[in-house]
């Protein structure tokens, strides 16, 4: 018996060991300390869709399959569910402790474009006033979605158009024309996919409504050890992966590909989250990139800081912006390492954004080692008082304004180099809250073509060994002071 159990009990060591060193390999050479990620780890159990009843025939819906799959390994503990080669067409799906959702390569779970399979009545009965994500999980240990497969939110028939918007696109025409095809209501040059003619019905009494029903591709709130790893993720109805108030989290090799255009396509939004690492992902979306979020006011002050983060070899094309912080971040950004990333073809290279009523604090924030390309707008920005310019509402318009400013300060940016931008940086604080001791060193700007520094209310800023080249204007407000150019690079005009 012994020398049946040594041999297994190797493999699960080195397995063991494997994994954790998996991770550790992309904490060196830290410009300082932070927590490491610790592997997540699920019982062996397998069980396999089609077992339960499912089709994947991208017709058939699957939506009781998935559910009678997950409650199968909730049973014994947990396990993995593996999805299969085919396309897998379903309601939303809840995912619980232990459990690993597997979309092997060429899977695809198609989500529904039926709307009404998303408002679920909460305890009382009471529809809520928001449709559910597509996958969701909440209050839970050890949580996986992994594999090769493509996840696909339909949101072509959840997302508004914006007319003038949808056009900049070489196939605008096209998009803006099938949209019409389908009926829906267009209201101030915007197209709304309410009232459609395929017999999809209205979830909302407006359209209105209807837009700010809809929901997230992935919502995993208030838990603890949750890898999303390998997966494709597109087409949202809204955001795409919004990980909030999680303890030990992994994103890994992702791609999220959703139209540039698409409203408010956000590729990850990770909130009041401790201990994060995000590499190996490639990003097309319709909004912010990699963004942290740190909720507002009191409840985001209350859930904690993003800390101990580790954001490295991922790249972003077209996005609002690659790196972005905000707008809401009351309860802060501690120890956050973004290095080794590219992002070409994005408005903004680093972003970040807030408001009264929603600020936080930031401290140790470095962005290093990173190259842009083709920037739209600025390649670094920071704006104070942003107002969310959403479709239907603004989310600002409600925050207290009196309280919660937002602390722009305690930033290193290190070995950037920009090629191709419209400015260089550009930062807007506020009266009496500027932003304020920022580092730059080695960092270079060439081919800018308007603005080289735009700056306004900001204090203590520092670039040691950093250059602007191109056409740029050298623009430093006068409301700044203590701004330390070391003299070593002329900025040419």
């Amino acid at each position: 018996m012994k020398k049946f159990y040594f041999p297994i009990l190797m493999l699960v060591f080195c397995a063991v060991v494997n994994a954790q060193s998996k991770y550790d390999v992309y904490y060196t050479d830290l410009p300082f300390e932070i927590e490491h990620v610790k592997p997540v780890k699920f019982p062996t159990a397998t069980v396999k869709l089609p077992d339960f009843g499912a089709v994947g025939d991208g017709e058939t819906l699957c939506t009781d399959a998935f559910k009678a799959a997950i409650d199968s390994l909730n049973r014994i503990g947990g396990g993995h569910l593996i999805v299969p080669k085919g396309t897998w067409k379903t309601g939303p799906i809840v995912l619980k402790s232990n459990i690993d959702l597997h979309l092997n390569r060429g899977a695809v779970i198609l989500f529904s474009e039926d709307k009404t399979l998303y408002v679920i009545p909460d305890k009382s009965g009471k529809p809520k006033d928001r449709a559910d994500a597509c996958i969701k999980a909440s209050k839970c240990e050890n949580v996986g979605i992994t594999g090769y497969g493509t996840i696909d939110g339909q949101g072509f028939f959840w997302r508004p158009i914006k007319h003038k918007k949808v056009m900049k696109d070489p196939n605008g025409a096209q998009i803006w024309n099938d949209a019409l095809a389908l009926g829906g209501v267009v209201k101030d040059d915007i197209w709304y996919p309410f009232n459609l003619n395929n017999g999809i019905k209205n979830i909302g009494s407006n359209a209105e409504e209807q837009g700010n029903m809809r929901y997230h591709l992935i919502n995993i709130t208030d838990s603890k050890n949750v890898i999303v790893q390998g997966v494709t993720l597109k087409n949202s109805p809204k955001f795409h992966l919004v990980p909030t108030r999680i303890q030990n989290l992994i994103i890994d090799g992702v791609t999220v590909d959703c139209p540039w255009w698409a409203q408010n396509g956000d590729a990850m939004d990770i909130g009041n989250t401790q201990v994060c690492l995000v590499v190996n992902c490639k990003i097309n979306c319709g909004d912010d990139g990699i963004c942290m979020k740190g909720g507002v006011g009191d409840r985001g002050r209350d859930a904690g800081p993003n800390r101990d983060f580790l954001i490295q070899n991922d790249t972003v094309y077209r996005a609002h912006g690659g790196f972005v912080i905000g707008s809401e971040f009351s309860g802060g950004m501690q120890r956050m390492i973004v290095r080794n990333c590219l992002f070409d073809g994005t408005d903004i290279g680093l972003r970040f954004k807030s408001a009264p009523g929603r600020g936080g604090w930031c401290e140790d924030i470095i962005c290093k080692d990173i190259i842009m390309k083709n920037i739209r707008e600025n390649a670094i920005f920071f704006e104070a008082g942003y107002a969310d310019k959403a479709v239907g509402r603004s989310a600002t318009a409600g925050d207290n304004k009196e309280s919660y400013f937002p602390d722009w300060a305690n930033f290193t940016f290190q070995n950037i180099t920009c090629v191709m931008s419209v400015g260089a940086v550009q930062i807007t604080g506020m009266k009496g809250f500027p932003v304020h001791d920022l580092k730059f060193d080695n960092v270079k700007f060439i081919g800018i073509k308007k603005n080289g520094l735009n700056l306004k209310y900001a204090e203590r800023l520092t670039f040691t060994n950093c250059s602007i080249s191109g056409s740029a204007s050298d623009d430093i407000h006068r409301s700044c002071k203590d701004i330390i150019w070391d003299g070593k690079n002329k900025m040419e005009e």
